[in-house]
């Protein structure tokens, strides 16, 4: 990832860490609006659930320009994810509903550049995570 992406990425990120709670609820109404079967594998407290991937987010948001350190708890992370039943075809409706979640959040902030920036980021730990859980 360039400079230019990962400030991209930080700077639009900063700008939703205010809203964290709302983005949580937001991402995870659009995810089980669209993939309703998904539902199913969230067993616990929503909210706790939501400060956790915001947390998660966060963590890889500040470790974008040192991905080799981060990727091996995104890894073990994703592995995790198939006991839980997560599927590869899953990471795509994650990754839109994220976009979307974003794209909510920010309004006009949220740039054709931003969006780029996010989607590349995305594919690479999605990349990632789906070759782990394999």
């Amino acid at each position: 990832m360039s400079p230019d992406e990962i400030a991209l990425i930080r700077g639009s990120f900063n700008k939703v860490r205010p809203i964290s709670v709302q983005a949580a609820e937001l991402f995870y109404g659009r995810l089980f609006e669209v993939a309703p079967g998904v539902r199913a594998l969230f067993k616990g407290d929503m909210a706790e659930q939501g400060a956790k991937l915001m947390a998660t987010i966060g963590m890889v948001v500040a470790s974008l320009d040192r991905l080799e350190k981060v990727l091996p708890a995104v890894q073990e992370l994703a592995r995790r994810h198939v006991g839980y039943g997560a599927q590869p075809a899953h990471y795509a409706v994650v990754g839109d509903c994220l976009l979307w979640t974003l794209g909510q959040g920010l309004g006009a902030e949220f740039t054709p550049d931003t969006h780029a920036a996010w989607t590349k980021a995305y594919g690479v730990l999605s990349d990632a995570m789906i070759q782990a859980a394999a």
